[in-house]
């Protein structure tokens, strides 16, 4: 029963609470390598029995030497058999393992802001020919959102869609739903009604501001893209600045625009040489610990939400542990299989007359 038993522990590795001792090669490993001594001890001293037993023995004729038999061509299997158990039992006991070290790696996403301006000047066509800044921007804001979203690594982040230009509005909440944000910004449009045209930075920063205070994560970002200055003062830029600050939200601002956008007298998209003033921009980044970054066309946009992605990382933290297996079953059946064999054919066909 003992041998049914250790034959089907034998089948496979068992998990083991032994340590390891002596590094082999890739993941395998003794727990007690002292034991292999055994080894070489138990060969001399069988080779010394044997040898015993050969200086004892008194030759029964002399002269010719009559040809072996069968028994005597076979007389080597039993003390290779008893060699090869001692071995085998030996490197059992010096308790052979498999390592398996696992490793987990895990981060607290952020939660993002997205905020974006959709005032009539969005529809300029200076970021790139034949397509509106506002087209340009949701195809970049959406490639940002779409990598931060399902980051490999393990790091998603929750982010929520924000746009303004008269009044703020959310469009999307926080989510972890990838296709939800780019399937907003898809149908996302310019301000149509001339009563809502306008650029409220501040008012479209402070309903950010406001989702955010609400969310868990220890780091909460804002996001804002507009192509001009404030214009509407329900909420002056510096003070919903000044708001992000206190709750710990971290501002980064884009100037998105090459020319200062003004409309000729049919309303048809036109342009002017005066320069656009981004100090507000760059004061609302300065105080919540932001930057702010200026997109004169898409591949400057695009560089500007990949630093700002560089920089929004949060520290990894990796586990690792080991688990060990057992594998001197495989060891041990064989070498007491062996010794019984051994014992079996010293008994019969190669037994030995002292």
């Amino acid at each position: 029963m003992s041998a049914l038993l250790v034959l089907q522990e034998a089948a496979g590795p068992v998990k083991s609470a032994a340590e390891e001792g002596w590094k082999l090669f890739g993941a395998y490993s003794l727990s007690n390598p002292w034991f292999l001594a055994l080894v070489p001890v138990g060969a001399a001293l069988l080779v010394l029995g044997r040898a015993g037993r050969v200086r004892a023995r008194l030759p029964a004729l002399e002269g010719a030497v009559p040809p072996r038999t069968l028994r005597q061509r076979l007389a080597w299997i039993v003390p290779a058999l008893q060699v090869a158990a001692l071995c085998l039992v030996a490197v059992a006991l010096a308790r052979p393992l498999r390592g398996s070290v696992e490793s987990s790696t895990t981060s607290e996403g952020v939660d993002i802001a997205l905020v974006v301006d959709r005032s009539e000047s969005m529809r300029a066509e200076d970021l790139e020919p034949g397509r509106s800044r506002l087209d340009v921007v949701k195809e970049v804001v959406r490639d940002f959102a779409r990598r931060r979203m399902t980051d490999r690594e393990g790091a998603a982040d929750s982010v929520a869609l924000v746009v303004f230009a008269m009044y703020p509005q959310l469009l999307c909440p926080f989510t972890l739903d990838v296709d939800a944000v780019t399937g907003f910004l898809e149908g996302l449009r310019l301000a149509q009604n001339p009563a809502e045209n306008g650029t409220a930075i501040g008012s479209g920063l402070a309903k950010a501001v406001q989702l955010l205070r609400h969310t868990q994560a220890r780091s909460k970002v804002a996001v804002l893209l507009t192509d001009g200055e404030n214009n509407v003062f329900h909420v002056p830029p510096l003070e919903a600045a000044d708001f992000a600050a206190r709750e710990g939200v971290k501002v980064y601002t884009i100037f998105a625009g090459r020319y200062a956008y003004r409309p000729d007298f049919l309303g048809r998209p036109g342009y002017s040489d005066r320069e656009i003033d981004t100090s507000e921009l760059e004061e609302v980044a300065r105080r919540t610990g932001g930057r702010f970054f200026r997109a004169r066309d898409k591949a400057e946009l695009e560089a500007a939400y990949a630093e700002i992605e560089a920089l929004e990382r949060t520290e990894r933290v990796t586990r690792r542990w080991s688990e060990t297996f057992d594998l001197y079953p495989w060891f041990l059946a064989p070498g007491l299989a062996a010794y019984v064999l051994s014992w079996l054919c010293g008994a019969t066909f190669a037994r030995r007359i002292p």
